[in-house]
């Protein structure tokens, strides 16, 4: 009998070596490398021909090539129809991965109800729940439907066997860390597993038009779970976010072939499941503190939606030889940039301050337009004079104190505009080639010295 073969594989990134080693090269992770059986030679390869008989496996002048829209099946959650591109497209394989206990299952059994009730046959397939559980689950969500089936399954072979006889319009996997392939020897959950598993997942929706929603764990960094590679092999890549001691939670896009990935969406949850805001800003914006110094609200750009988000800044004298800067929400090297701009340009004494900044209501900020607010919530700490409860800002701030122009700045006035706000501070590079909405004042600043003035009044 031939000797196995083995290799160590990464658990991470899927680098492979002939030997174990402490520290992975692919990606530094530090005892990551697990022992696994080389996978033999299998007849099941594929076999290339000459011949080529279709007519699309021929190349084709890209002038010639006719395009059409994808044929989408829409959902009730306005919300999770966003973040897709306008709704779940056919033959599509989407990744979602989040925390444990966010409400990954929650929300693809929610949207299988609706999918099912819409005379679309659904197939629920869980290698972590028993249908018992699956039907607890679905009597707490309000979850009734003849088009809904459920099944607990592990065997990719006995999935792909199952799937061709109810023949669905949209499969749900919960999750790929469970599902195995009996001809890989690697246990489930490993990269081989996981990359393998994926392919046979990929060819199953791209050859019977199906789409197919797998869930992914994530690592402790937050990143799912598996190979690097099991993200470029899917058409959507969508992250569940939020704190467990908050009831928001975002539906984010790092990846969407059928459409932008700068949508998010935003949902509640709730006893009954979860439930999605179409107002995000008010909800943000809602506990808001009046007349207390280092608060100041922004209009930041999620995709092509507006949200008004306030950042709040404290700013208190150190007792440490190097100052601390904490920041939840924002880039930590933003922060210390704004403060050195603010130190340098505006004349403010920082290097001998703590700062902590934080995003309101677990957002998380990464545009360059807010930096005008971060440092307008860090100079109104720092003097102890609060902003006008009525006032947005809006700006990106350069190394010289300029305030840089952003983009789709119609957009965020008209949203402020629309929730009552009275006067929103903008770059005077911004003016023109729009019109400015009724009961809003828009004021025009060049530096970071100007925005202070207006709305602190030094």
């Amino acid at each position: 009998m031939a000797k196995q073969k083995t290799k160590f594989m990464c658990q991470d990134c899927g680098y492979e070596s002939p030997k174990w080693m402490g520290k992975c090269p692919g990606c530094n992770a530090w005892n990551k490398m697990v022992e696994e059986i080389a996978p033999q030679k299998s007849s099941r390869r594929l076999t290339y021909t000459t011949t080529l008989s279709t007519e699309a496996s021929k190349p084709q002048k890209i002038t010639s090539v006719e395009t059409k829209n994808e044929a989408r099946i829409p959902t009730k959650f306005s919300e999770f129809n966003r973040v897709l591109g306008g709704g779940i497209v056919q033959g599509s394989l989407v990744l979602i991965g989040g925390d444990p206990g966010i409400g990954k299952s929650t929300i693809l059994l929610q949207v299988s109800s609706q999918v099912a009730e819409a005379n679309h046959r659904v197939l629920y397939i869980s290698g972590e729940e028993s249908p018992k559980q699956i039907k607890l689950r679905a009597e707490r969500l309000g979850v009734e439907s003849d088009n809904l089936y459920v099944l607990s399954e592990t065997d990719l072979q006995y999935i792909t066997r199952y799937i061709e006889e109810v023949n669905p319009d949209l499969v749900v996997i919960d999750s790929i860390q469970t599902i195995y392939l009996s001809e890989v020897t690697s246990a489930p959950g490993s990269v081989s597993q996981v990359r393998e598993c994926t392919a046979e997942l990929m060819k199953l929706a791209k050859t019977k038009g199906i789409p197919i929603f797998i869930v992914g764990h994530v690592t402790k960094e937050g990143s799912i779970a598996g190979p690097r590679m099991l993200e470029h092999m899917v058409d959507a890549v969508l992250y569940f976010e939020g704190e467990r001691h908050h009831t928001y939670r975002i539906l984010r896009a790092v990846k969407n072939r059928f459409g932008s990935t700068n949508e998010m969406g935003i949902f509640e949850m709730k006893e009954l499941g979860l439930e999605e805001v179409l107002n995000p800003s008010e909800i943000f914006l809602e506990e808001r503190p009046v007349g207390v110094a280092g608060s100041t609200v922004v209009a930041s750009m999620e995709g092509t939606r507006p949200v008004l988000v306030e950042i709040q800044a404290l700013i208190s004298p150190t007792s440490f030889g190097n100052p601390r800067r904490m920041a939840t929400g924002i880039d930590h090297n933003r922060v210390s940039l704004i403060m050195a701009v603010l130190e340098k340009r505006v004349g403010l004494l920082l290097q001998n301050q703590d700062a902590y900044l934080k995003v309101a209501g677990g957002m998380k900020l990464d545009e360059p337009a807010i930096d005008l607010a971060v440092a307008l919530s860090i100079a109104s700490s720092f003097k102890d004079k609060p902003t006008s409860p009525t006032d947005v800002v809006v700006g990106e701030v350069g190394l010289t104190g300029e305030v840089r122009r952003v983009a789709r700045i119609e957009q965020r006035v008209q949203e402020a505009a629309k929730l009552g706000f009275k006067r929103i501070i903008i770059p005077n590079k911004n003016f023109g080639g729009w019109t400015i909405p009724d009961g809003i004042e828009v004021i025009g600043v060049n530096n970071v010295g100007e925005a202070i003035r207006h709305t602190l009044g030094q």
